[in-house]
């Protein structure tokens, strides 16, 4: 990916026909390793509109005089006119909640999975009614919890932070328990198995890891997110094992067919990201379609995952509408009734 790619956000798409939340994406936070990079700060620039009185046009507020009677003023107390109306700092919480409104992305959950972020997550959701907030320890992270390192599959060498010699994966767990009961915690997540980034050294500690989250969600009466990544069959395994929560979403689904049958048959969620818009994901588009509607949620995992035609771009909250107007094309549905059962199924599994 060029330098400029990486860099230059996708288009604000023009706004759904009806209203969707993004259940899932990571806004930045304090606690994140690329923050403050993720926000680039070097970047404001003038309103998208300017109001008349802005812009200083005659029918400013005031009448045809008030520039002149401004100027007088202005003369007089020895101020002069405010500076112009600035964009929000590109990657900026304002900067995405504006052009979540602009596209029709009405809120987002954002989640943190790491110990530095679970309590800036919290905090960024309770300062926006627009964000709610899902927290849990990363699959990826169980194991540096319990000191082990080896590398995996995807040849990555993995080292230890600070937090992960000061807590335990046991103590790190009851801090997500403990910041969860914040009104502003829909989720527990995400959680789950990830066999391409760890080790089998480090399978044990991502199950342990795994069942105490599916134990927390139930105990909290709060909706699951899963990760899988390439563990289906032992993330199923788990789930029959202990007994799934009552609302279970699979975020970012990246099974088959035969995968989102069992979900299907289980009342488990499937939430689809970018990835259904690839050229290449014929089986990913057909597990979609054997979703039952009122099972299917939309997301971004932004700033990953990008939906095409963006794909290697960041990915952004708003972006979701790209990805929800794929899929109403996919079923043959309209994109207004597609969205309102969206809005309903994640009504139904957040309360938001």
């Amino acid at each position: 990916m060029t330098r400029k790619k990486r860099s230059v956000y996708p288009d604000v798409p023009a706004p759904l026909a009806h209203p969707i939340v993004d259940d899932h994406t990571h806004l930045p936070v304090p606690g994140d390793r690329d923050y403050p990079a993720a926000v680039d700060e070097g970047e404001t620039g003038p309103a998208e509109t300017e109001s008349p009185a802005r812009a200083g046009k005659p029918e400013a507020a005031g009448g045809l005089h008030a520039p002149a009677a401004d100027a007088e003023r202005d003369e007089r107390d020895g101020t002069g006119p405010p500076d112009p109306p600035t964009e929000p700092v590109k990657g900026s919480i304002p900067w995405h909640l504006a052009r979540m409104e602009q596209a029709g992305v009405r809120h987002a959950v954002t989640c943190g999975c790491e110990v530095p972020t679970l309590a800036p997550t919290v905090a960024l959701a309770e300062a926006h009614p627009r964000l709610s907030a899902a927290i849990a320890i990363h699959p990826n992270d169980a194991p540096l919890h319990c000191g082990v390192t080896e590398t995996g599959p995807d040849g990555l060498a993995h080292g230890l932070d600070p937090w992960h010699r000061d807590y335990s994966l046991a103590d790190a767990v009851a801090l997500v328990e403990e910041l969860a009961r914040s009104e502003a915690v829909v989720a527990i997540g995400e959680s789950g198995l990830d066999y391409f980034r760890t080790a089998d050294a480090g399978k044990a500690a991502q199950e342990e890891s795994f069942k105490m989250h599916v134990e927390l969600a139930k105990a909290l009466d709060l909706p699951l997110q899963i990760h899988d990544r390439e563990a289906h069959a032992d993330c199923l395994r788990i789930l029959t094992e202990c007994g799934a929560p009552d609302r279970t979403v699979f975020h970012c689904f990246s099974g088959d067919r035969e995968m989102a049958e069992v979900c299907a048959d289980n009342g488990w969620y499937a939430s689809f990201a970018g990835p259904l818009t690839y050229p290449a994901n014929d089986s990913l588009r057909e597990a979609f379609l054997a979703v039952p509607d009122r099972l299917v949620l939309v997301e971004t995992d932004a700033p990953y995952l990008t939906p095409a035609p963006w794909r290697g771009h960041p990915n952004a909250p708003y972006a979701a509408a790209y990805t929800a107007r794929f899929m109403a094309e996919l079923r043959g549905r309209d994109e207004a009734s597609w969205c309102e059962q969206l809005e309903a199924n994640t009504r139904e599994v957040y309360g938001i």
